[in-house]
This record gives C-alpha cells, sequence and structure tokens, in this order.
C-alpha cells in the first residue's frame, strides 16, 4: 500500500470515529435530557394533583359562566388570583413538608378544640357540597351523550367507581393517572387559537382593566376565588405533601421526616407554582373561549350542560356532527377532571377527620390498616351523592359551590396564617414576611368582597 493509499485509509477511519463519537454524544445528550425531564416530572406532585383539581367541574362551570355573562370583563381577576394562590398554596405544601404532619393534627396540638372543630366543620360542610355538585355536573355532561341513561343511575355509577378506585388502586398508581387526565384541559386553549383572538385586546383587559362592579360580578368573583383558593387544599395539600414523603421513602421506619432541605422545599415550590400556574392559565383560557363563542353570540347565561358544551364547538366546527363532537370533548374534560376532583376533595375531609380522630391515614396505607380513613372518603362521596336527589340543577349547584368554598375559605385563611407565622410550629421555616403578607392581602380581599356580596345581597332585598 503506497502513502496516498494510507493517508485515505487512515481518513476513512478517522471519519467514522468522528461518526461514532458523534452518535456516541447525542444518545448521551437525549439521555442527559430525559433524566432531566423525568426528575422535573417527578418533583410535580401534590401541587400538580391540587392545581388541576382546582379547575373541577366547579371551576369550568364557574369560569364558563364568568365569560358568557361578562365576555373579557373579569379576566384582570386572573393575575390578582395568581400570586395570592400561590402563596397560600406554598405556604401549605411548606407547613406540611416541615412539621410531617396535616393540619388538623397541628391544630389539634397547638390550638384549642374549638378552633379545630370550627375547621373540621368548614372544610367538611365545604367538601361534601362540592362533591355532589362534581357528581351532579359528571351525571349531566354524560347524558349529553347518553341521553337514555337517568341521571340518578349516572350520578350513582361515578360515586360508587371512584370509591372503589381510591380503595384498590395504590395511591402512586393513582397520582401518576391523576397527573395525566389533567390534560384533557387543553381543548380549551386549543379552541382559542384556533378561533382566533384579538390578544392586545385580552392582554389589556388582563393587565389594564376598566372593572364593573355590582352584585352580579360580585357574586361571580367570590364564586372564581372559592374554586381557585378553595379551603380543600388547605387540609389536602399539608397531607398530600407527607404522602407523597412516604411513598418517596422519605420517612424512615421510625416515622419520622429527615431534616428538610432548601433543596427539597425548593422541589416543593417548583410542583406548587407549575401546578398553580397551570390551573390559572387553563380558566383564563375557558374565559376567553366563552367569551367568543357564548357572549359573541347572546349566549350569557349557562343554564345546563349543552350550553357550556357550546363553547367548544368551534374546535371541531369542520367536522360532521361538530355539536355532538363537542358535547363529547366537553363530557371527557368534565368527567375526566371529576374523576380527579371528586377523590381529591373527598380524601380532603378524609385526612382532616382522620388526623382528629388519630386514627391512621393516607392513600398509601391498605384499607385493613386505614378502614376508617377509606370510610370517611366512601361516607363523604355519597353524602355529597345524596344532595343531586333534592332536585337542584346541577350547573346552578356548581356556581352556587365556588360562592359557598369562597365564603368558607375566609375564616380557614385565618388559622393557615396562624400556624404558617408560629416560629414553635414552623421553626427556621416560618412565613417569611412576604409571604405573610400575601396570605393576609388574600383573607383581605377574600373577606372583603364576601362582605361586599353579604351587603349586595341585603340591599337587594
Amino acid at each position: 500500500m503506497n502513502l496516498q493509499q494510507e493517508i485515505k485509509a487512515t481518513e476513512v477511519l478517522l471519519a467514522k470515529d468522528v461518526r461514532k463519537a458523534k452518535r456516541t454524544y447525542n444518545i448521551a445528550r437525549r439521555m442527559h435530557y430525559r433524566k432531566r425531564f423525568g426528575r422535573f416530572v417527578r418533583i410535580l406532585g401534590p401541587g400538580v394533583v391540587t392545581g388541576a383539581a382546582d379547575d373541577d367541574p366547579s371551576g369550568i362551570a364557574t369560569y364558563s359562566q364568568a365569560g358568557a355573562a361578562f365576555g373579557t370583563g373579569l379576566l384582570w381577576t386572573f393575575p390578582l388570583m395568581l400570586p395570592l394562590l400561590i402563596a397560600v398554596q406554598e405556604s401549605c405544601s411548606r407547613i406540611g413538608a416541615v412539621t410531617g404532619k396535616g393540619l388538623a393534627s397541628i391544630l389539634k396540638e397547638n390550638y384549642s378544640k374549638k378552633l379545630l372543630y370550627s375547621a373540621l366543620a368548614l372544610i367538611v360542610v365545604a367538601n361534601t357540597i362540592n362533591i355532589g355538585s362534581d357528581l351532579g355536573a359528571m351525571a349531566a355532561s354524560t347524558k349529553l351523550i347518553f341521553s337514555g341513561v337517568p341521571f340518578s343511575v349516572l350520578a350513582i355509577f361515578f360515586a360508587v367507581l371512584m370509591v372503589l378506585m381510591e380503595i384498590f388502586v395504590s395511591y402512586k398508581d393513582y397520582v401518576r393517572a391523576l397527573k395525566w387526565i389533567a390534560l384533557v384541559l387543553f381543548a380549551y386553549p386549543i379552541t382559542a387559537l384556533i378561533i382566533g383572538q384579538p390578544w392586545l385586546h385580552l392582554l389589556h383587559e388582563t393587565f389594564l382593566p376598566h372593572p364593573i362592579i355590582n352584585f352580579t360580578t360580585i357574586y361571580i368573583i367570590v364564586g372564581m376565588l372559592g374554586t381557585t383558593i378553595s379551603p380543600y387544599m388547605f387540609f389536602l395539600d399539608t397531607s398530600e405533601v407527607v404522602e407523597d414523603e412516604i411513598v418517596s421513602r422519605r420517612i424512615r421506619a421510625t416515622g419520622q421526616l429527615p431534616h428538610v432541605t432548601k433543596h427539597f422545599l425548593r422541589g416543593v415550590k417548583l410542583d406548587n407554582l407549575v401546578g398553580m400556574a397551570f390551573a390559572a392559565v387553563t380558566a383564563w383560557f375557558i374565559v376567553v373561549v366563552c367569551a367568543s363563542v357564548l357572549f359573541t353570540h347572546g349566549i350569557t347565561n349557562i343554564n345546563t350542560a349543552s350550553d357550556a358544551a357550546q363553547a367548544l364547538q368551534p374546535l371541531v366546527k369542520n367536522f360532521p356532527n361538530a355539536g355532538l363532537i363537542a358535547k363529547l370533548l366537553f363530557s371527557i374534560g368534565v368527567v375526566g377532571i371529576g374523576f380527579l376532583a371528586v377523590p381529591v376533595l373527598a380524601g380532603s375531609s378524609s385526612y382532616a377527620i382522620s388526623e382528629t380522630l388519630g386514627w391512621k391515614e393516607g392513600l398509601h396505607q391498605k384499607f385493613r390498616r386505614a378502614h376508617g380513613f377509606y370510610l370517611v372518603i366512601a361516607g363523604a362521596t355519597f353524602v355529597g351523592l345524596l344532595i343531586n336527589f333534592l332536585g337542584i340543577d346541577p350547573i346552578k349547584a356548581l356556581v352556587f359551590t365556588a360562592v359557598f368554598n369562597g365564603i368558607a375559605a375566609v375564616p380557614l385563611l385565618w388559622m393557615l396564617v396562624k400556624v404558617g407565622n408560629n416560629a414553635k410550629i414552623m421553626g427556621e421555616y416560618k412565613n417569611s414576611r412576604l409571604s405573610s403578607t400575601m396570605i393576609y392581602l388574600t383573607f383581605s380581599i377574600m373577606a372583603v368582597s364576601v362582605l361586599v356580596l353579604f351587603y349586595s345581597m341585603l340591599a337587594a332585598k
């Protein structure tokens, strides 16, 4: 072999080595990003589940009514609510992470029984009403497709199925499923993009509004606050952070949490930020879509599930039977988020009651070891189910539920800030000045809104 042939052979070998090195590098880079994405997804837990549950059937109905009745006139509430929601949720998660206990246990150990039982009554009543209205909405939405099936049969079916799933499906699998159920809410942003929007006008209405305040707007605003900053989250998220820790084996055999690190709390904050941002952005798009499709066409009052489903018709306008497909999408969304929200609501009540009575609690427990906890879940679900046999319109009940949640949240926020600011309970991780200010601000805004609502109701008489 002469010199030129040797040079060419060497070049060929070098080229092969370079290609091999590039392939190895690309594979390593993809694996690196997959691992980073995997870590990010694993971080997403209670905050994402709670955030998705915020846009439950009650939330969808309330935001839909806001868009149908007022167009884009209430978009300004979302940049106001989001930082308040994040502050409240972060405080709940931090309390759970630092103490390793649910909110009911903390109230029981550190405050009077009167305060504990008052909180317990508020959360159980609010959650039970919410469960009932969500089950009713799921049944009413399903009837859009299966009109021949009685409403009562559908409501009972969903209640029984969800209780069985919570008892017999492992917590780990259930949470994994709950995270992805939230994706059905993307139907609203997609619809908004298909319709086309005056984006500059929407941004102006969101950040530079001219709000009109009257009884009707106050009623809906209290409902929006109540379905966003809901009472259930105060108890659920503190307990769920501990639950998440148990499942991820951070709690040792002694039952004690290891020392809470700033790195772990950053993960909790990220989880909450993503979950709450997802909830707020989705809710914003629900209002936008209903304003574009319903308000502009004179449909200003949502009386039935069919009325609400019309908002999604532009998403499938080029398909045959567009109306039926829109109803199907709406039904899937309401039923899917209902499967997330109802167990979350029932679980929130069960955590509070079980912690108060000293029962074993937690979705990681088997039924035989925590039968009281699971029986409360079943009881809360079935008592909520009974509300649907009182002859109350399910869609109207959803908006009323959101308003009731807004009223019930006010005293619970006061209790939450007392716990978060208590150095005896929280040590070095008690509320920062910013966190404390934001929660007090949330309490003040919701309290004033509720007082104005009550005043307006009395003045109307």
